[in-house]
Parts: structure tokens; C-alpha cells; sequence
């Protein structure tokens, strides 16, 4: 039993910043793979990056690589992406999901829980 909810979407010229955070509820959080997809209309949702439950990993899609940094907290049960060099590729709507059984993944069908997303804009 997670609940998990996205904040710091917003809009940004190319070039700029944001921090996503995810905060989430439920005991099971700090033995749970974190990870961060995103999503735009007519597409399928993608990969972002994902961090393993104890911070020890972190996995990035290539077009995010240099620029996009996954990190956690286990204390607060927080989960953030540090997103830097925004491009207008960038643009879409950020899901924070967990994983609380297996092993670390890249794959959306093998999360359990959800945020609803928070929008990023990015534009010129």
C-alpha cells in the first residue's frame, strides 16, 4: 500500500530547471524501487530514470542522460528528479511510480503504484 503524489511541475523556456518531487505514503516506501516515466498525448508512456530501494543504483532513459538526476530519501520517503538543459522534447506529464516486489526495472507494467502526474512545459 503506497500513495504517491507528484509536485514542482511548471513551465520553463529551454535551457531551464525543475525539480520534480514525489511524496509517498506507506511503511513499505524505503524497501521499494522508485522510479520517474513520463507521458504526451498519442504515445505511450516512457522510461525516465529509476532508483533502487536503497539509493545503491540509479538507471536513466539515453535522452535524459547528463541532464536528469533521480534521488531518494528514506527518511522522508521522498523520492525527486532534478531535471537541468530542458529541451521542448522534454514537455509532458511526469508520473512517480514504485515498485515494491522484484528487482529494479525499467518497465512501466512492472510497477505497482502511481502518482496522477505533474505537468512539465518546456518551451522556446
Amino acid at each position: 500500500q503506497l500513495h504517491l503524489v507528484e509536485s514542482g511541475g511548471g513551465s520553463v523556456q529551454t535551457g531551464g530547471s525543475l525539480r520534480l518531487s514525489c511524496a509517498a505514503s506507506g511503511r513499505t516506501f524505503s524497501t521499494a524501487h522508485m522510479g520517474w516515466f513520463r507521458q504526451v498525448p498519442g504515445k505511450e508512456r516512457e522510461f525516465v530514470a529509476t532508483i533502487h530501494w536503497s539509493g545503491a543504483s540509479t538507471w536513466y532513459a539515453d535522452s535524459v542522460k547528463g541532464r536528469f538526476t533521480i534521488s531518494r530519501d528514506n527518511v522522508k520517503n521522498m523520492v525527486f528528479l532534478q531535471m537541468n538543459s530542458l529541451k521542448s522534447e522534454d514537455t509532458a506529464v511526469y508520473y512517480c511510480a514504485a515498485r515494491s516486489v522484484g528487482l529494479q526495472s525499467r518497465r512501466a507494467d512492472q510497477y505497482d503504484y502511481w502518482g496522477h502526474g505533474t505537468r512539465v512545459t518546456v518551451s522556446a
